[in-house]
């Protein structure tokens, strides 16, 4: 649970609300500048043109680059990366989610890189506009620490689950991070639910904007490992980080002498972070003993692949 840290004097007015589909009834009036979250988009588009500048297509491909006015910028062939970016080992070379190398050639730093780089210029598109869109107004609300914390520890916590499913190719994009910050925004509407009006309505939006974009990940060729992994991590952190003080608590300087002041948090808060913390703690090190033990989860979860792909009559799904 947090305590008096640096941003607890700057919480901002939660009457605005994430996606304008619920109200806090709380009459604050302070807002956080976001920064943090440009920082990371600026971050990610310079981290793709450092790819593509040690890319150079031309140089390994000289008749099906595309775009080669760019010159050494130019994109590999459309067969070989529809998604206008990179080779496959070009993003291995940089940083890419890669089992073998992260299990047998101890590079456990893979983890973390792989959540800087993109596929492609429509990938980092993708995820640059919907980190944009939500974290943005997070940052604003809850502050720059607690949200890079969630940020940063989902994409791991999806690394890690798409690296005990996913072992035959390559894993890169922030797209764990981001179903991070969904999972977040879950947490923190259910852990400071008495504050907010419109909760069915806040809930539904949430929960369907979750379930579409989970359901995205079932197509082919889409890490929905890394979604599942980011989101149940940013889901838990959000209990630990983003419960709000009880009123009482934050008024407490204009009771008068001798009032009783009431806990900072009411007590499903504190079991709910309680709980969140031993889960979290015993999902990173069950998962990263596994990892590095080179199991593989379909042996302990024979129908997970569903959770990935299903096979349709309109495509197939790579085993792994």
């Amino acid at each position: 649970m947090r305590g008096g840290d640096i941003e607890s004097r700057g919480e901002k007015d939660r009457g605005r609300n994430y996606a304008s589909a619920y109200a806090v009834e709380d009459h604050r009036d302070t807002t956080w500048i976001s920064w943090l979250i440009p920082l990371f988009v600026v971050a990610n588009v310079v981290m793709f043109v450092v790819v593509m500048y040690f890319n150079n297509c031309p140089k390994h491909d000289n008749s099906g680059c595309v775009a080669r006015f760019l010159g050494r910028f130019s994109f590999q062939p459309l067969r070989e990366n529809p998604l206008f970016g990179p080779s496959s080992s070009t993003l291995q070379r940089l940083g890419a989610l890669e089992w073998k190398k992260v299990v047998h050639q101890h590079q456990g730093w893979r983890l973390i890189t792989c959540i800087w780089l993109h596929a492609g210029v429509i990938h980092l598109i993708a995820n640059m506009l919907s980190l944009v869109i939500i974290g943005i107004r997070l940052e604003q609300q809850c502050g720059f620490v607690r949200i890079g914390i969630i940020y940063l520890f989902s994409g791991v916590g999806g690394s890690i689950l798409s690296s005990l499913f996913i072992q035959r190719s390559i894993s890169v994009g922030a797209s764990g991070a981001l179903f991070g910050l969904l999972g977040a925004m879950l947490s923190e509407l259910i852990t400071n639910w008495s504050i907010y009006t419109n909760k069915v309505c806040a809930l539904l939006t949430l929960l369907v904007i979750v379930v579409i974009n989970l359901a995205v990940g079932i197509l082919p060729h889409v890490d929905n490992f890394a979604h599942i992994g980011g989101f149940l991590t940013g889901f838990l952190l959000g209990f630990i980080l983003l419960p709000h003080p009880q009123l009482g608590w934050m008024e407490r300087q204009n009771r008068p002498a001798g009032v009783r002041v009431n806990s900072k948090y009411k007590g499903y808060q504190y079991v709910l972070g309680l709980l969140s913390l031993m889960l979290l703690v015993a999902g990173f090190i069950v998962g990263l003993v596994m990892l590095f033990r080179g199991a593989n989860g379909y042996d302990h979860c024979h129908w997970c692949h569903y959770l990935s792909c299903v096979p349709t009559s309109k495509w197939k799904c790579d085993g792994n």
